[in-house]
């Protein structure tokens, strides 16, 4: 599978989650969560320090996810990101999204061993599907 094609198989969840969400809106885990909901999208932010980010419930953990996530955009460090892999694994999710910096060797094996559809070492969410940093939510 070419990387457009992972892509649209990524972007064809029902519902998305971001591992690495972030209060702070400087942060690619808060601009990636704004990205989904600037598109319509159902998207869980997942962070155990955080009970809303950007009007959305966070969740503590992956494995609280519910089943119609099937595509999960990973902010974190790469050192997290294996952690996040495991637990995504665990889960059921069907595919991930290494964000750029996210990467991680080991994390990437991990997916393909697993069978899942990985998008590492490729290009950004923000730009695929266009992020304006301008909007806001309703809250």
């Amino acid at each position: 599978m070419d990387v457009e094609e992972s892509i649209q198989r990524f972007l064809s969840s029902p519902a998305f989650a971001v591992a690495g969400a972030a209060k702070n809106r400087e942060k690619y885990g808060n601009k990636v969560l704004r990205c989904y909901l600037q598109h319509g999208r159902t998207v869980y932010p997942v962070n155990p320090r955080a009970d809303v980010i950007e009007g959305q419930a966070c969740l503590s953990a992956i494995e609280s996810l519910p089943p119609s996530v099937q595509s999960l955009s990973v902010i974190t460090p790469p050192i997290a990101t294996e952690r996040v892999v495991q637990e995504a694994i665990k889960q059921g999710i069907k595919n991930i999204w290494m964000q750029p910096g996210a990467e991680s060797p080991a994390a990437n094996e991990a997916c393909q061993q697993a069978g899942i559809n990985v998008i590492a070492g490729g290009p950004c969410i923000l730009v695929v599907l266009g992020y304006h940093d301008a909007w806001v939510p309703d809250l």
